[in-house]
């Protein structure tokens, strides 16, 4: 389309123009190729309306053919062409959003035009269309009828996701439609705001200044507007303008109006047409006049259901009239064996059809469409506004169209199962709760599966709720297959559906393998490129299990493996090859139940950041705490990924609540029982892939969880072992080097009774009725030590804690060790002794490599290196030794989980650095032409080692939070350096060029550029050298020469004086902000940054503890370089003994099935105490109580409209009986006059009850 406005760009033709450019291929116009004359225009006029100028010559050619043609008919007299007319509409002077338009042909498939409005001009799919006929002429409308489309169509469409179309007119009805979604856009927030739209079909021809709509993208002033034409309505958001080659003539659009309507009436609701009804459209009849039988007539037939408006006048009082008073007794008739309307009901539809059409020339044809409306009366419903009032307007349209349902659908069918589908279908479950879940309908299984599909895939969690509240057994409905196609549902556009479109591609074969969270965005493109040949629906549980593995696989094994048949320890290559195969075959698992089927939708809700949904689901699942913690660890590895700023923040909102919620609920179990809740945060969980509480809180970054004082006991228990909390670090330290100590009194330890007590031994049975109940849960309270060391008893049961940390029963009691040596397992193998010992070794190992390199460190071989240069070398070699240890023998599955786990943390590369330094430095002294790099390698390396040191005491209560503000700082200084190199990079070039006018040294050049602005920040200035007036300064003694030879030489230039004053003026400007300016900002900084931290270094500092822990709870006791004996001792017991480890898994309980149960059993006890808690503290709150307030009002005013409706019917009722009363009276008195006969009595006289009634006082 080309832009033919005053104001057009030329040839310069705009984006949006370009991708709409396919429209005139498929969307004709049409124009009157045949000029028929209209008798009463002398022949000046043609019968389509135009004059006969604006024909082409073509149309004005044969007059022979045109003489023969009485009627001038759309199809045969004109021709379609590419339209010429659509895009956006700008009305001129109205500041609101662009509104979309479209010419088209009267014949254009409803498809086309479907597809264009929902797809390309971004219109949501209905939920429901209500089409308003009528009420297209120009005179006023009544009161009632205005109060009704502003109260009740509009309100009820909002509420609903309707689409409303009208003829999209500043006139009748269609005016007041505008006005009425005006005011509503005015009063509702703008996520509302999309959920009404006007649409206006219309008559091309009927349009005021059409002219106006070929531009792109056209502007359209509205003016006054003359009889025969009438002006758009701004109010609109798309209109479709139907040409049918008149001008000026009405009714053109109605044919295509109730195409569109019939497609629309068989496409189907929800995301993608996932809903479980079709999109359900009702015609409104308001007035009307008697032509527009036809068009009732022709719907009825296809079933499409009215709503009429009895009272609003014209066509919409005679169908009332009609259906509703007329005797149902004689409806028909046979005669000859067809069944047709009697002759005395057509008498008297005749008879009212005259009374409210009296000028209506061809009235038997009309009456015969009366007639056969007659017939499929019962799609029609009337509405009579002025007694109902426009309130409930939203109920009546969804008993309308289950009374249009209740004939299309089958005997077998639930009889309140379609009302059931619309109610899901426009979200409202009041209706639902109201009319349908009161306790009088009983709700079978199948009827409510559907429903909850659509409730799942729309996000209508109010639904899912009262669904499973209401006889719907999530067990039963949760299959591997239904989960799949839930999947299948998400949307396009969501990182989720980028990810699994990854997934897909790669079992495909027709993509890269699935990127990590680095090179995500660049291979998402890639997927996308990939999707339109890899549909959605080969989607499948393979990848899901690979989303979540690339989103917790870090802490979980891989989900929905057992249901493919897949093995957990099979590698990459192998799983997919697995399920490539399975998934080309029958595919039976999809017909199994799904064993965690809460779990599993919370899962599927998280990962789409539905909110309310995953909320209610996580209130369901079992183990909370953990769910919690998993729901916070998948939203904030997806707002990693996420692109979109406002999405990225409802996922941390999202994540940051779910970490409240386990912190809330573990403090609730905390307070009930505190040996349970240590159970709690390390059982390994079946539902979440072997995973425990404290593991996935440290994957999903959960500080407030760790900063529980619930987690910070048990860890504490941890890091003491059996030894006192309350011990001095100075009795560990004598003991450590005097260990023969710990077998005084100097260290105290519990005692083993306390141990018994905590394990709760001695039961005589199984379910522990002899016994605290505590202990089928597991032991917690107890010495970790025995977990470092259980490997020593793994090859049997031979004490009650190591079958209480397997879960394993025991009913007999094992021999004690003597207690010389449990009294050294309990001093030697404490996390906190380990520690000591690494530490103190550390520091060992920093003096011996500051002594090589500053004593003992002698040239290349053969005359080095010393002997305690190589015991430094041994040293190293075992601290690497450990860190191959703790990489590689973690227990996790594959290599890449185990890379992935060991670089993410900081230290770790920090470890890395000091090793290949190191040995790039051994590398390197070995030669003689490298030593002296070799040695400098080293002193840096030192440097790294030294800075280790701040980790280890990162575990200090008082300089851990600390540490965490100066890591914090570091962030600004990069900052500030930014700013201060800025400044140094323009002031030193600009003082090095002024002071000197050739000096080709570089190494000069950049110690004057950058080194010397640096020392000019702390005071080091030399005034000799940039100032050449000696009365400032001492005179500059240093030798200098002009001449250029020398200088390339390597002599000193000398200084330029012509323009010392501006060198002067830069060191003044330069100071001034490098000393004030930026200065005072890095400490503005500082201080911010300390006042934020310092709130939440604390909670930071405990977070960081946990991995501390862990690392020396997993360590050998022996610190480096003894720590090679236990090295030694492993691979014996590993390789040569065959003895499993269970130390590579960090504070990990298997309890058997039994015992899990029970845990969980008490956890959502737990949990529901919280949970009411919790509501009984939202419903005592202000805004609650406002709520229940303004309920309570609205139930006032309703009632109190309902007085009003009484008393106006009891004044109506007293009129009545006053004319009666005066009616009676009147026959009376007449009786009484006439002579005609005598009554045997006098007339009654009217006692005053109300006056003698002893009530009346």
């Amino acid at each position: 389309m080309r832009d033919t406005g005053e104001g057009g760009g030329g040839d310069k033709i705009s984006k949006t123009e370009k991708d709409q450019s396919w429209i005139p291929k498929i969307i004709k116009k049409r124009v009157c190729t045949t000029f028929v004359e209209d008798s009463l225009s002398n022949g000046v006029q043609c019968q389509c309306g135009g004059a006969r100028d604006a024909h082409a010559s073509v149309a004005l050619g044969d007059y022979f053919s045109t003489a023969m043609v009485n009627h001038w008919d759309s199809a045969q007299h004109s021709s379609e062409y590419p339209t010429d007319a659509f895009g956006e509409l700008q009305f001129v002077g109205v500041s609101r959003r662009h509104s979309y338009f479209l010419r088209l042909s009267w014949d254009t498939p409803p498809s086309a035009v479907y597809n264009l409005m929902t797809g390309n001009w971004g219109l949501p799919a209905p939920n429901l269309v209500v089409s308003v006929v009528g009420g297209e002429d120009r005179t006023k409308v009544k009161t009632w009828v205005r109060e009704v489309l502003r109260q009740g169509l509009v309100k009820a469409s909002q509420s609903t996701g309707a689409w409303i179309v009208t003829t999209g007119m500043r006139e009748g009805v269609g005016g007041c439609v505008g006005e009425a979604v005006r005011d509503h856009a005015t009063a509702a927030s703008s996520v509302s705001l999309n959920k009404v739209v006007a649409l206006g079909i219309a008559p091309w021809g009927m349009v005021h200044n059409r002219q106006q709509l070929g531009s792109f993208p056209a502007k359209y002033s509205i003016e006054n507007t003359s009889k025969d034409f009438c002006c758009l309505d701004n109010n609109y958001q798309a209109f479709l303008l139907v040409d049918d080659g008149t001008v000026g003539r009405r009714g053109g659009e109605t044919r295509f109006r109730a195409k569109v309507e019939e497609y629309i009436s068989h496409q189907r609701t929800g995301i993608w047409g996932s809903g479980s009804i079709d999109i359900p459209v009702l015609c409104m009849l308001v007035s009307g006049e008697a032509s527009m039988l036809e068009r009732v007539d022709r719907s009825l037939k296809t079933c499409m259901p009215w709503l009429v408006l009895a009272g609003s006048g014209g066509l919409a009082d005679f169908l009332s009239d009609v259906l509703e008073n007329l005797s149902l007794a004689p409806a028909s008739n046979e005669v000859d064996g067809e069944v047709g309307p009697s002759v005395d009901l057509k008498d008297r539809v005749a008879e009212r059809f005259k009374k409210h059409f009296p000028s209506e020339a061809e009235s038997d044809k009309l009456v015969e469409r009366a007639l056969s409306i007659y017939q499929n009366r019962d799609f029609i419903t009337f509405y009579h506004g002025e007694q109902e009032g426009p309130n409930d307007f939203d109920t009546v349209l969804l008993k309308t169209l289950v009374q249009a349902s209740k004939q299309r659908t089958s005997a077998d069918a639930s009889p309140y199962s379609e009302e059931l589908k619309l109610a899901v279908t426009w979200n409202r479950v009041d209706i639902a709760k109201s009319e349908l879940f009161n306790g009088d309908i009983k709700w079978r299984y199948e009827d409510l599966e559907d429903s909850m599909t659509d409730a799942l895939i729309n996000n209508k969690p109010q639904f899912v709720r009262l669904f499973t509240e209401n006889g719907l057994n999530i067990m039963e409905y949760l299959t591997y297959g239904r989960l799949e196609n839930l999947f299948r549902s998400v949307a396009d556009g969501t990182v989720l559906y980028q990810l699994l479109q990854c997934r897909l591609v790669e079992r495909l074969g027709t993509a890269p393998p699935v990127p990590t969270f680095s090179n995500l965005q660049d291979s998402s493109n890639v997927a996308a490129g990939n999707m339109k040949s890899s549909p959605v629906a080969d989607i499948s549980l393979f990848e899901v299990a690979g989303v979540l593995d690339l989103l917790m696989g870090d802490v979980c094994q891989s989900f929905y493996y057992d249901a493919l048949g897949l093995e957990q320890t099979s590698s990459k290559r192998r799983a997919l090859k697995r399920a490539s195969k399975l998934l080309r075959s029958d595919c039976l698992y999809r017909a199994e139940r799904c064993p965690y089927p809460w779990a599993s939708l919370f899962i599927w809700a998280v990962l789409q950041n539905r909110s309310e949904m995953a909320i209610y689901f996580w209130e369901m699942s079992v183990e909370s705490v953990l769910s919690a913690l998993s729901g916070c660890k998948i939203l904030r590895e997806l707002s990693k990924l996420e692109d979109e700023t406002e999405t990225k923040l409802s996922m941390k909102e999202l994540a940051q609540r779910f970490e409240n919620l386990a912190h809330d609920v573990f403090g609730s179990c905390y307070r009930s029982n505190e040996s349970r809740s240590f159970t709690l945060l390390i059982t390994q969980s079946q539902v979440w892939a072997g995973t425990t509480c404290l593991q996935m809180g440290m994957g999903a970054d959960a500080r407030l969880f760790f900063s529980h004082d619930g987690v910070q006991t048990l860890l504490s228990q941890i890091w003491w072992g059996d030894m006192k909390r309350n011990t001095e670090v100075w009795k560990l330290l004598l003991t450590f080097f005097c260990p023969f100590l710990c077998y005084t009194n100097l260290i105290t330890f519990r005692k083993q009774e306390d141990h018994q007590q905590e394990e709760g031994g001695g039961g005589p049975n199984e379910d522990g009725q002899g016994r605290d109940s505590d202990s089928l849960y597991g032991t917690t309270i107890f010495s970790f030590s025995d977990i470092k060391n259980i490997e020593a008893d793994a090859q049997g049961a031979t004490s009650p804690r190591t079958a209480a940390i397997k879960g394993i029963p025991h009913s007999h009691t094992p021999p004690k060790r003597p207690f010389i040596v449990s009294r050294w397992r309990q001093f030697w193998f404490a996390p906190v002794t380990s520690f000591l010992g690494n530490v103190l070794m550390y520091f060992l190992f920093l003096l011996l490599f500051a002594y090589v390199l500053m004593v003992d460190f002698k040239p290349p071989p053969p005359s080095g290196p010393s002997n305690t240069e190589y015991v430094l070398y041994f040293w190293v070699f075992t601290i690497v030794c450990e860190e191959i240890r703790e990489t590689f023998f973690l227990g996790i599955v594959t290599w890449r989980q185990t890379m992935r786990v060991y670089i993410q943390d900081v230290w770790n590369k920090c470890d890395l650095v000091a090793i290949m330094l190191f040995i790039i430095g051994l590398i390197c002294r070995m030669f003689e032409s490298s030593y002296g790099f070799g040695r400098d390698v080293l002193c840096v390396d030192y440097m790294v080692f030294t800075l280790r040191l701040i980790h280890i005491f990162a575990i200090h209560k008082q300089l851990g939070p600390k540490i965490i503000i100066v890591g914090k700082m570091m962030k600004d200084i990069f900052f500030f350096l930014f700013f201060l190199m800025v400044w140094l990079m323009a002031y030193g070039v600009a003082n090095q060029a002024l002071l000197y006018s050739y000096d080709p040294r570089l190494d000069h050049i950049f110690r004057r550029v950058f080194y010397r602005p640096y020392l000019h920040i702390f005071g080091q200035i030399p005034v000799e050298e940039m100032d050449g007036n000696i009365i400032f300064g001492k005179e500059w003694d240093m030798e200098c020469t002009d001449n250029v030879t020398l200088i390339q030489g390597g002599a000193e230039p000398c200084r330029s004086l012509s323009n010392n004053w501006l060198v002067v003026i830069l060191l003044i400007v330069y100071l001034l902000v490098t000393n004030i300016l930026l200065i005072n900002l890095l400490i503005a900084m500082f201080s911010h940054t300390f006042t934020v931290v310092q709130a939440n270094s604390d909670i930071y500092w405990k977070f960081q503890r946990y991995n501390l822990i862990v690392q020396y709870h997993s360590r050998p006791s022996l610190a480096p370089p003894f720590i090679i004996l236990s090295h030694i001792n492993l691979i014996i017991k590993r390789n040569i003994r065959k003895v499993p480890s269970l130390k590579i898994h960090h504070f990990v309980l298997q309890l058997s099935k039994k015992e899990t149960n029970r845990l969980m059993t008490w956890e959502t006890i737990q949990k529901e105490d919280f949970l009411t808690a919790q509501t009984k503290i939202q419903r005592n709150s202000d805004s609650e109580r406002l709520k229940r307030m303004s309920v309570k009002v609205d139930g006032v005013v309703k009632h109190m409209a309902e007085n009003r409706d009484f008393d106006h019917r009891l004044r109506a009722l007293e009129n009545e009986m006053e004319y009666c009363s005066n009616a009676l009276s009147w026959i009376v008195d007449t009786l009484a006059q006439g002579s005609t006969f005598k009554p045997p009595r006098p007339p009654p006289t009217l006692k005053d009850e109300f006056a003698s009634s002893p009530n009346s006082a």
